[in-house]
């Protein structure tokens, strides 16, 4: 058994059982767990998914909102401990892999057209 075949198998351990579908463009519930002191609640961080990258047990994606008129973006590893569930909210209908171009943008300019299916 070599080196790869070991990590291989660590990393198969490591992903969780229920990953939940969604794309770039989506907005998407993130339900994250944050540690405050000795105490641990979920916190909901609700944007659009600007992006997927990895694979494996790396793969994570970045989800932007605003928050009182600043664009605020997160990435978030998909099969972290950290990450109770992504609830999808809407699907977005997008062409392209990365909206960085979304960061230039405020208002209406900055929305994604609903994927109707």
């Amino acid at each position: 058994m070599n080196a790869q075949e070991i990590i291989r198998n660590i990393e198969k351990e490591q992903l969780k059982a229920e990953v939940p579908e969604f794309r770039v463009g989506d907005t998407v519930k993130v339900y994250g767990k944050i540690k405050e002191g000795n105490r641990e609640r979920i916190q909901i961080f609700e944007g659009i998914v600007l992006k997927k990258q990895g694979g494996g047990n790396r793969i994570t994606f970045t989800v932007r909102k605003l928050s009182n008129g600043v664009g605020v973006e997160k990435t978030w590893p998909l099969h972290s401990p950290n990450v109770e569930k992504v609830e999808v909210v809407r699907r977005g209908k997008v062409r392209r892999a990365k909206l960085f171009y979304l960061r230039g943008r405020v208002g209406k300019r900055a929305k994604v057209k609903e994927r109707v299916k």
